[in-house]
């Protein structure tokens, strides 16, 4: 019922505003509002893949542990107390709309698992990928593998990823330094849904951890669970 007289009040209202660009907010705020209360009622949460090759799949130990709080305290969604760890070719994969990879070194995927990874985006899986300096080179090259047909197209900075719940008007915040220069988000889209998004030069992961891991400003640390939120909550409602 609430959700009901939710939509109905709302297009009431929004049909009635002759800005373009505030009847986009608006249905944002519809949108998000809605599932709120569809994920208020069962616990979300990651899967952070556990990956072959040498990179460093498990750092970031407490990223989720904190980005889920922050979500919990400031949105009406449930999570998980952390991340799920789970291997592409696990049969409980499949079970988790978001999959997370990230790390300093290597990615190497084998040939089931390309398979797999491919099916499980097709039937609407989503993969956030976070560059934890080092990562790059691996995951394009895997990626590639997994998509030969696609490339990863970056963003503008009026999509909605960047404004669904917090405001980044210039895009992904700049979390360290890296190779310097600004960050840059990424996505690969198939048959046109967004099925990867990849945080580059800016570790979000790293932003998210507890205060004393990296002795980053709380600013920044601010920034990157916000980013973090928005990141998530766009893949939930999209």
């Amino acid at each position: 019922m609430r959700v009901n007289l939710l939509g109905t009040l709302s297009v009431r209202m929004i049909s009635g505003i002759k800005s373009l660009e505030m009847k986009t907010k608006l249905w944002w705020m519809v949108l998000l509002s809605f599932y709120s209360l569809l994920y208020s009622q069962q616990e979300i949460t990651v899967a952070r893949i556990k990956y072959k090759g040498g990179g460093d799949w498990y750092g970031n130990r407490t990223t989720f542990v904190n980005l889920f709080h922050y979500m919990r305290q400031n949105t009406n969604i449930q999570t998980s107390e952390r991340e799920a760890t789970v291997e592409i070719m696990d049969r409980d994969f499949f079970r988790y709309p978001v999959a997370y990879i990230a790390g300093h070194g290597n990615i190497k995927f084998n040939e089931e698992e390309v398979t797999r990874l491919r099916k499980y985006l097709i039937c609407g899986g989503f993969l956030w990928a976070d560059d934890d300096y080092g990562m790059d080179f691996s995951l394009r090259r895997e990626m590639k593998r997994v998509f030969p047909e696609l490339e990863w197209m970056e963003l503008p900075f009026s999509h909605s990823i960047y404004h669904i719940l917090y405001q980044f008007p210039n895009g992904l915040p700049k979390v360290h330094k890296h190779d310097g220069g600004p960050p840059g988000g990424f996505a690969l889209f198939y048959e046109g849904r967004m099925i990867a998004f990849y945080s580059w030069n800016t570790d979000i992961s790293d932003g998210c951890e507890d205060p004393d891991v990296h002795g980053d400003p709380p600013e920044i640390r601010q920034s990157a669970l916000q980013m973090g939120t928005n990141i998530l909550l766009w893949i939930l409602t999209n």
